[in-house]
This record gives structure tokens, C-alpha cells and sequence, in this order.
């Protein structure tokens, strides 16, 4: 404990921050959250240790308050861990806990406005994302700073709604501090099978006898998974510790709140981006006070001030999602198993297809592997075969008189034909967003490039225009090359071409499309599946969105549009994200009392990803992709780093870099590679360059990288960004 007067360390929630000191008003613990001011801007800060700058005390700023809770000591060891692994700041990852300044203030006196249903006012695309808004926080009145942060329309949509009466003025705050917190019970009315249950026993033991562990739960897709960890949150809650259930943004469907709220009779507190400042505020308050103790959340719920958690659990452990990439670089799972090793308390990661790393540390003893094979309730496994498009050339169709290439098989038509004819649902896939994913005049060559980013643009014909998917720009389409004033052409395909395609070959099939330009929110989500479960939709058309938590029990058809899309990246993980991404896909089908069959179209139906899928050989497959990173030393038998170098001058880029070349340091047993352009050059006018820096598996590559860094300091409009063990090589 500090004593009023004491010159202690603050840290600061920003990413450049590792501790600034400051003279206590009061008395103080470490971790106390505190009240200062750094160049006259105000911070919610924590107690860091003892002060060492060694300035005179009159040159020392006092803190403006001390509050009465703050961060434990585990916390606080974590942020350091974290920030060693990672090489972000610790004010970084401070800046990831801290991310309410709301919190620690009275509510903000505002003009709130309700939503009225009954409106008649027409609801455009952006309007139907306001009511989303509303919905997603059961009603409550918002502020149009709220409704702006969740939906980002603009402010003349929103008075436009006021005008025509959908959103109404109310003169009273709903504020209501418990309004989350439940009382939950094991309703009972769930029954685990023989392979459940002894899962389910095996964590409930690791609950009970407390430490820190690793339960893989490893089951087909359909098995049952959550039901187990369901069980396990509740040995933990019932034990009087707090619960967090990690999962990936677009699995928060209403789906699983249903089951959720079924097996323990009352619903989740969600935490998710949607939602208006005054909630996530009370949700994060009743955290910090131990008033909530279930949260099913997104990656950032990991950052919630925890009292007394004594359990996580991560569904979907394999999903990309997991990886944050915009404020700092880290891997939520991996910081979740860090946390709970600092923390000495259980973990559970879920998933149908395991990643990588997961299943070597399955191999060396670190995890326990529990294994579900078989579908919960009787359904069957479904059927996958392939479509050799080599001798299955897609059929052609015509529009307005015209021509144009198909990309659905004789054969897929005739499933799709017998499905619909059966009274049941199909579903297409193709992981690619628009309509074109290629504008280009065939005389000259020419195509459409985003001018402020080295990638083409994708035509979308929903919304009319050019989308750069890197940057948001949209342009109009132009019908003439601007080059050589001929035509030009659209080539590829995306989702909307397909919707296209089927409404011309099943005139009478009703379609929807599913993709990040059409579900953009939970509601709207959820909307998809209340027109699936009632039978509204037979041919639903959609990207990777589809692949996640879903089910459908009239679903029976699967088709995969393009299985070889994936298959020849770059990126070593290309086989193991492709797998797991089809095999996530083909999990949707056959699902309820009817069998269900998987059909993917391809050019190379005897790759190994696809033999796999058809054969659900799962491990065969990943024990010789491991064995080929085995070879080359990638991870998890290796280690990588990559830094990024953005300027926004190619030159002082080209510069900066050749310094980082003069001064970097030698690698006993590593390599550092680099710089080169990055796969994508430009983004939002910044130009990029790449080192990699590669390790064998026990090389301690941090302090290494960290101190060639931070010994050259980058000249203006200069941006450094380090990824420990990267996914995303573009």
C-alpha cells in the first residue's frame, strides 16, 4: 500500500506508454485505478510500482483522483506478459482493458430517442441498421452518438427518422446499474450422452481441483460441444466463480442465445462492438464488482476487469477472428491460456477442426484432447463427394438476350433440382464478396484499381458500383476502358453472380445472399435464420459467414462453388485454412432427421485438402501438413515475426528500411528476410514494406527484434507494426 504523498509509476492506456510518475492524493495499492493528466489530456490510469524517474518532487504532477477498485496483481502480470510476447506497450494492452473511460464517470446527460415499431416511415437499408441497433440493446433509448457508433450512418439518416416519427425524443434516462445481472441454475432439462458426459466429468475434475489446464474439445461438427462446455460454465458458476464464454463475432446468433438461455433460464450478458456506451459501461462495471459473472462475449470480453474468473472457454478456437490486427497484434486465444496460466485456472478450447498449434500441444502433453464422433441426437454424418469440373464443364445462361459464362455444374444443378424437388434446403458457397472481382478492357488490358490501394476493384451490383474491399472506396463502374475508349468486361465470379446464375436456371427457388454487405448485423442474422427455420428460403448464397455455428434442420445440400480457391495461397497455412474452412462449410448439412450430401466443384478433386474433406480424414491430413512445416520450420516448430514499415513517402520509406537493414542484428540459428514490398504495397495511400524474421521453435525472438527496433527512431509519417507469429501475410 502507498501512502498519500508517495511518488508512484501510473501507466497510461496508450500505445506508446510505459509508465509516467505521478504524486498520490490518497492511499493507494498497486493496480488502483487513478485519475491523471499527460499534456493536459485526461487518463484513467493503474498504480504501476514505484516511481524512478527521479525528478525533483515540485515537478511532479499529482493525480487528479484515486479510485476506490483497480486491477489484481494477476492482471497486472499479464498486461507485462503480454506486452513481452506481443512487443506492444504496456499501455497498449492497458488501452484494451481501459477501453470504457465511460466507467468511471457519472452518465453523460444527453437527448435520448426510442424506437417506434410501428412507424410506417419506408426503412432503407440504413434505417433497417438503425432498428438493428435499438434491438441489439433491447430498446433502450440512445443518443445519436450512440446510434452513429454502432450503425456509423450518418447524422441526416438519423434526423431524417426523427423527422418522420421511427425514432421518438424521450426526456428519461434509463439507467438501471443491475439491469444485467442474472441469477442463472441448471435447469436440467439437458441430457449428455455416454462421450459428453465423460467430457464433460473429465473439466468438471479440472474445476473442481483448480490449476491451471487445457481441455481440447474436439468434436465433429454437430456433436454436442456446447452442451459439455455449457456444463463445465456451470460447475464454475455454481462454485461461485465467473465464467467467460470467448467466441467468434458472427456465432453470436440468437440460435445459440436460445440454447443458452434454455439450459440456465435466463439469457447471456452479451458484450460485443454493438452496443451503446451506456451498456458497456454498466456491463463493465458489474465485471469489475463481481455483479456478473457469465459473459458471452467477442475477443475483446478477454479484456473485462475479471473478479475472481474461473473459467474460459473459447469456442471455435481455430477461427481467424481471433487474431486482432487493428489495435496492437495479438492472438486472443493464445492471450487467453496466458491469462488463465498466470491465473492458475482451467481452459476449454472448442472446435471441430483444431488448429495447428492446438494439436502440437495436444501432441506434447500440454492439452488434454477429448473426443466427440459422433452427431448429437442420431443425425448422420453427411455424404461429400466432388464434382470434377474437368469433365463437368458448367452450362452456360442467358440475360436480356445475352450470353454469359455459369460456374454451376450439370451435376450441381441436378442436386440442387432433386433438393428443392424433395421440400429441402440448399446451401451454395463462395468465399468472395460482389458480383466481378475483375473490370478489365480486353483490348488494351487495362483494369479497375482503387487509386489508393494496390488491389482491383470488385464490381457489386447490389449497390450499383466499384468496392475496393481494402479501403471501403467506391467508384462508379465506367462501360468504356478510360484508356482506349473500348468496352469493357467483367470477369470472375463473386456471390451476386451466383444469385444471378440460380435465379435464371430455378426461376421459383427463393434465394438470399449472405456476405459482409448483407449481414451487418446480429439481427439481421437472425432474421436469416427465423426465414430458414420457416421455410421462406430454399437457396441461401453466402461467403464465409455460413461456415460458423449454424443449423439448419431442412438444410441438406451443401454446394462448394469453388473449392480451389484457397488451395495455392502463399501462406503455408493455405491447406489447413482451407480444410478447415470447407470442412466447417459441409458441417451444415444433414444436420436435423433428413441425410445430407456435400458437393464441392473442382479442378483438382485429388488434392490432399479435398481427398481429406470426402474422406473426413482430419488427422490424416494434418499430420503430413505438420510434417511439412516440421521440415521448413514453421510454426508451431518454429517462430515468426513479421514487421511492417508504412510511410507515406516511398522514398523515406525506402530509407528508413535500408537503416533497419544496416543495423540489424545477427541470428544464431535464425534469419532475417526482408525488406520487401508487401503482397498488397499500398492501403489507404500508406505504402508498405516487410521483414520476416524466422527462429527455430525455442528461440527467444523478442528482446531480440525489440531492441533492433526501438534503437532506430522512425522519422515522421513513419508506422512500424510487429506481429508476433502472423496469420495475415498480405
Amino acid at each position: 500500500m502507498f501512502d498519500k504523498g508517495s511518488i508512484v509509476k501510473v501507466l497510461i492506456p496508450n500505445v506508446v506508454n510505459t509508465g509516467y510518475d505521478y504524486r498520490l492524493t490518497g492511499p493507494a495499492d498497486i493496480g488502483t485505478f487513478v485519475g491523471v493528466t499527460v499534456m493536459n489530456r485526461p487518463y484513467i490510469g493503474v498504480v504501476w510500482g514505484f516511481g524512478d524517474s527521479n525528478l525533483p518532487r515540485e515537478k511532479i504532477k499529482d493525480v487528479t483522483q484515486v479510485y476506490e477498485r483497480g486491477l489484481n496483481i494477476t492482471d497486472l502480470q499479464w498486461i507485462k506478459r503480454m506486452a513481452d510476447w506481443t512487443l506492444m506497450a504496456p499501455g497498449a494492452v492497458l488501452r484494451l482493458i481501459i477501453n470504457v473511460p465511460d466507467a468511471f464517470l457519472p452518465p453523460r446527460v444527453e437527448e435520448l430517442y426510442s424506437y417506434n415499431p410501428e412507424s410506417t416511415a419506408r426503412m432503407t437499408d440504413n434505417r433497417i441498421l438503425v432498428a438493428d441497433a435499438f434491438a441489439s440493446n433491447d430498446f433502450d433509448p440512445m443518443s445519436v452518438n450512440d446510434i452513429q457508433n454502432i450503425t456509423h450512418v450518418s447524422t441526416a439518416v438519423i434526423r431524417t427518422m426523427i423527422k418522420n416519427g421511427t425514432l421518438a425524443p424521450c426526456d428519461v434516462r434509463v439507467v438501471n446499474p443491475n439491469q444485467f445481472v442474472y441469477e442463472y441454475n441448471d435447469m436440467g432439462n439437458i441430457v449428455l450422452n455416454k462421450e459428453q458426459q465423460c467430457a464433460a466429468d473429465k473439466i468438471g475434475n479440472a474445476i473442481a481441483s483448480g490449476g491451471f489446464s487445457v481441455h481440447l474439445l474436439d468434436g465433429i461438427t454437430g456433436s454436442g460441444k456446447t452442451q459439455v462446455y455449457f456444463d463445465a460454465a456451470w460447475r464454475a458458476y455454481s462454485g461461485g466463480k465467473s465464467v467467460l464464454l470467448m467466441m467468434p463475432e458472427i456465432a453470436l446468433t440468437a440460435q445459440f442465445m436460445s440454447r443458452f438461455e434454455k439450459r440456465f433460464g435466463a439469457p447471456p450478458v452479451v458484450w460485443h462492438s454493438n452496443l451503446t456506451a451506456a451498456r458497456r459501461r454498466e456491463i463493465w462495471r458489474g465485471v469489475m464488482n463481481g455483479k456478473i459473472k457469465m459473459v458471452v462475449g467477442t475477443r475483446s470480453a478477454l479484456f473485462l476487469p475479471w473478479m475472481d474468473l474461473g473459467l474460459i472457454v473459447i469456442d471455435e478456437e481455430h477461427d481467424p477472428s481471433y487474431k486482432q490486427e487493428d489495435m496492437g497484434n495479438y492472438h486472443a486465444r493464445d492471450m487467453a491460456i496466458l491469462r488463465a496460466n498466470i491465473a492458475k485456472i482451467p481452459v476449454v478450447l472448442a472446435s471441430a477442426t483444431p488448429a495447428a498449434e492446438t494439436l502440437e500441444n495436444v501432441n506434447r502433453g500440454k492439452y488434454v484432447q477429448l473426443k466427440l464422433t459422433s452427431r448429437f441426437g442420431g443425425a448422420q454424418l453427411p455424404e461429400i463427394k466432388t464434382i470434377d469440373l474437368r469433365e463437368n464443364r458448367p452450362d452456360s445462361y442467358i440475360i436480356n438476350d445475352v450470353e454469359q459464362t455459369g460456374f454451376l455444374s450439370g451435376a450441381m444443378c441436378d442436386a440442387l433440382r432433386d433438393t428443392l424437388g424433395a421440400g429441402h434446403q440448399a446451401m451454395l458457397f463462395i468465399n468472395r464478396r460482389g458480383f466481378a472481382p475483375i473490370v478489365q478492357c480486353k483490348k488494351c488490358g487495362w483494369n479497375a484499381q482503387c487509386p489508393d490501394c494496390s488491389v482491383g476493384m470488385t464490381y457489386h451490383k447490389r449497390i450499383g458500383k466499384l468496392l475496393c474491399h481494402m479501403c471501403g472506396r467506391t467508384m462508379p463502374l465506367m462501360k468504356k476502358c478510360p484508356m482506349c475508349d473500348n468496352d469493357v468486361s467483367m470477369r470472375g465470379v463473386g456471390l451476386e453472380k451466383i444469385q444471378e446464375e440460380v435465379n435464371v436456371k430455378f426461376p421459383n427457388a427463393k434465394t438470399v445472399l449472405v456476405s459482409s454487405d448483407t449481414i451487418m448485423s446480429h439481427q439481421s442474422l437472425e432474421r436469416l435464420v427465423t426465414q430458414m427455420e420457416n421455410g421462406e428460403i430454399d437457396i441461401v448464397i453466402g461467403t464465409q459467414i455460413l461456415a460458423k455455428g449454424h443449423h439448419f434442420p431442412n438444410l441438406t445440400l451443401v454446394g462448394v462453388v469453388d473449392a480451389d480457391m484457397g488451395l495455392f495461397g502463399t501462406d503455408f497455412r493455405a491447406g489447413e485454412h482451407t480444410f478447415q474452412q470447407l470442412f466447417q462449410v459441409a458441417g451444415r448439412a444433414g444436420r436435423g432427421e433428413h441425410p445430407g450430401t456435400v458437393l464441392m466443384q473442382t479442378y483438382q478433386p485429388d488434392h490432399p485438402v479435398l481427398t481429406a474433406i470426402c474422406a473426413g480424414n482430419r488427422d490424416a491430413f494434418m499430420t503430413t501438413d505438420m510434417a511439412a512445416r516440421r521440415m521448413a520450420q514453421m510454426p508451431p516448430y518454429g517462430q515468426l515475426i513479421a514487421i511492417i514499415v508504412e510511410g507515406q513517402r516511398e522514398s523515406v520509406l525506402a530509407g528508413f528500411c535500408n537503416d533497419l537493414v544496416a543495423r540489424a542484428p545477427l541470428l544464431h540459428g535464425g534469419k532475417i528476410m526482408g525488406p520487401i514490398a508487401a503482397q498488397i504495397y499500398q492501403v489507404r495511400n500508406w505504402y508498405r514494406m516487410r521483414f520476416l524474421v524466422a527462429g527455430p521453435q525455442n528461440a527467444n525472438l523478442q528482446p531480440i527484434v525489440s531492441k533492433w527496433i526501438s534503437g532506430i527512431k522512425p522519422p515522421a509519417n513513419i508506422r512500424i507494426k510487429i506481429d508476433v507469429n502472423p496469420i495475415n501475410f498480405m
